[in-house]
C-alpha cells in the first residue's frame, strides 16, 4: 500500500480478529517478507534460521503454527505435517496460496476458544503473535495442551522497548524521513503488550521450561527474542 492511499479506520483492539485483518491488509505479509528493506529482510532471516534449528524438523513430525500469517515460516517444513491457525481469514487465504502442495490444515480461530482444540503435536510454533492477543497467558496454556508427550514450543517476540528506540532514532535522520510510513512496516504501533526478552522469559515460566534462548539477528542486537520450550505439566 502507498503512503498516498486512504487507510481505513483501525478496528478496536478487543476485536482481534478485525484488527488482524487490518494488520493484513495494511502490511501485506508477502511485500513484509520479500520486499521490505533490506536490514529487515535480515533480521526476518535470522528470527526465521533460528526457528528452523529449534524446530529440528524429522520426517513426518507434526507441526502446528498459532498465528501462521501467511505461511512463511511453515512454508520452511516439507517433510512435515503441517497445521496453520490463525483468527484472519486474510492471512489464511496468503497461507494456502504459499503452502500450495503442502501436507496442511488450515484452521481459523484463537486457539483458547477453538473446540475442540487439536492436540498430539510435535512442535507448536508461535511467533511474532502474543504480542496481538488479549490473552497471552491463556494462548500459552493451551499450547502446553496442545503438545504432545515429548513435544518442544518454539515461541518468538519482538523486543519492542528496543526496537521502538531503534525507530525514534532512524525517524530522526534523513533516512527516516525517506522511509516515511515504512518505518511502521510490520504494524508494531498495533501490538497490546510490549515486553523485553526478560520480562517475557517470566510470563513463560509460568507455562513451560525454556530449553534454549537466542537473540535475532545477534546478541548484540536483540530484536526478536527467540525461545524453544519445554512444557510443564
Amino acid at each position: 500500500m502507498s503512503d498516498n492511499e486512504p487507510t481505513a479506520p483501525e478496528p478496536a483492539r478487543d476485536d482481534v480478529e478485525a484488527l488482524n485483518d487490518h494488520l493484513a491488509r495494511r502490511y501485506p505479509i508477502d511485500d513484509y517478507y520479500e520486499r521490505s528493506i533490506l536490514p529487515i529482510r535480515w533480521i526476518e532471516g535470522r528470527r526465521l534460521a533460528v526457528i528452523r534449528t529449534f524446530v529440528d524438523e524429522r520426517e513426518g513430525m507434526r507441526i502446528a503454527e498459532v498465528g501462521s500469517g501467511g505461511g512463511h515460516v511453515l512454508r520452511m517444513f516439507r517433510r512435515s505435517k503441517l497445521t496453520a491457525i490463525d483468527v484472519s481469514d486474510v492471512f489464511l487465504d496468503t497461507a494456502r496460496k504459499n503452502l500450495r502442495g503442502y501436507d496442511v490444515a488450515f484452521i481459523k480461530g484463537e486457539i483458547d476458544k477453538l473446540v475442540p482444540l487439536p492436540t498430539g503435536f510435535d512442535r507448536v510454533i508461535c511467533t511474532e503473535v502474543l504480542e496481538h492477543t488479549l490473552d497471552p497467558r491463556a494462548i500459552l496454556a493451551a499450547i502446553v495442551r496442545m503438545l504432545a508427550p515429548g513435544g518442544r514450543a518454539v515461541i518468538t517476540v519482538p523486543n519492542d522497548p528496543l526496537i521502538l528506540r531503534l525507530k525514534t532514532i532512524v525517524r530522526l535522520t534523513p533516512v527516516g524521513w525517506a522511509m516515511r510510513e515504512r518505518v511502521n512496516w510490520g504494524g508494531d504501533h498495533l501490538h497490546l503488550h510490549q515486553w523485553t526478552p526478560s520480562r517475557f522469559r517470566e510470563l513463560l515460566a509460568e507455562h513451560f521450561h525454556v530449553l534454549t534462548y537466542r537473540a535475532a539477528p545477534s546478541a548484540a542486537l536483540p530484536i526478536r527474542a527467540c525461545f524453544l520450550c519445554a512444557p510443564k505439566r
